[in-house]
């Protein structure tokens, strides 16, 4: 049976500049626990540690046992560790506000009369918009600096793609934004009858977005400072979604630590007694774990083990941090 090359503690001994810990997979597959533990291994070296979902559909403060809902909490127990599971309410209705005065400032330099609460809604009704409010939150996270190491517990895969890939998107589009802008500005300076040239807020709130999403490409794709690790079921459909993301990820040039799978049923504590549904499972399991060595082996980090209990409380994540970090 092949073995793990490089174990999630050696890869990050080898690295120990990351800054920037992403996980990522399939919806319950164990994402949150892994970044837990992996915050929880860091603050236990004495490093101050952010540990921050940006899911919308959280579950920090429940595996945690205490509200860490829009706000930095010190995690009870655990020195050096804050959690924050990130609100975009706030940041929604703060983006509506400077979304009306742009779009106000807009209408006014192309003499329109429309209400601006129209275009407001129409673009902040848009299913991406909570989307970008939590990149926004994200970037904002980073950008700060304020703590040793960051690590995040993403949505479900096709959510993470488009979130950390959004740096590259608004670059593109705010790029062809400035040469309308730029276009539009001449055009309006060459008609008119006065040679004062105006101020222009959008065209300055737009090089200042392009540098900051600049900074956040950047740092997401520097694999001293940024790795994001996949996590999996010994099961097809998991393993399959991930397959299709690591090659995604790779050409998008944001950093793949490694694979690592949850749940692995021990074939060594399965008598020959058991039950038929369980000797059926750890089959299935097994005829998986081929596939895996197949298509990420030299990317395995750990093989964790289907516990006795549910992962829940600083005691269970303890006993997890230590199985992926043996």
């Amino acid at each position: 049976m092949a073995q793990i090359e490089t174990s999630m503690r050696g890869y990050l001994g080898e690295h120990a500049g990351l800054k920037f810990i992403f996980f990522g997979g399939k919806g319950g597959v164990g994402k949150t626990v892994f970044a837990a533990a992996t915050a929880m291994w860091h603050a236990k070296q004495g490093r101050r540690t952010m540990l921050a979902s940006t899911n919308p559909v959280h579950s920090l403060s429940s595996l945690l046992g205490q509200n860490v809902l829009g706000t930095h909490t010190a995690v009870d127990g655990v020195p050096n560790l804050w959690a924050y599971e990130i609100e975009t309410k706030d940041t929604i209705e703060r983006s509506k506000v400077e979304i009306r005065e742009k779009i106000q400032w807009f209408l006014k330099f192309a003499d329109i009369s429309t209400k601006a609460e129209d275009f407001v809604e129409s673009a902040t009704m848009n299913p991406a918009f909570e989307e970008s409010a939590m990149f926004e939150n994200m970037i904002d996270l980073m950008l700060k600096n304020e703590y040793d190491v960051y690590v995040f517990d993403t949505a479900p895969t096709a959510n993470a793609r488009r979130l950390l890939g959004m740096s590259k998107v608004y670059s593109l589009w705010v790029n062809k934004m400035l040469k309308s802008r730029e276009e539009a500005k001449t055009l309006r300076e060459m008609l008119s009858f006065t040679k004062k040239k105006e101020k222009d807020p959008l065209m300055d709130y737009l090089l200042s977005f392009r540098d900051r999403m600049e900074q956040a490409r950047v740092l997401l794709t520097d694999p001293e400072l940024t790795s994001f690790f996949f996590v999996t079921l010994p099961e097809a459909l998991p393993i399959a979604v991930i397959t299709r993301f690591v090659q995604w990820f790779h050409d998008f040039g944001i950093p793949v630590g490694g694979v690592i799978v949850n749940m692995l049923i021990d074939r060594a504590a399965v008598g020959a007694d058991a039950a038929d549904f369980v000797k059926n499972r750890v089959a299935m399991q097994q005829e998986h774990m081929e596939t895996v060595w197949q298509k990420f082996d030299g990317s395995v980090r750990a093989i964790v083990p289907l516990f006795d209990d549910e992962i829940r409380g600083l005691p269970m994540l303890g006993r997890l941090r230590d199985s992926l970090f043996v």
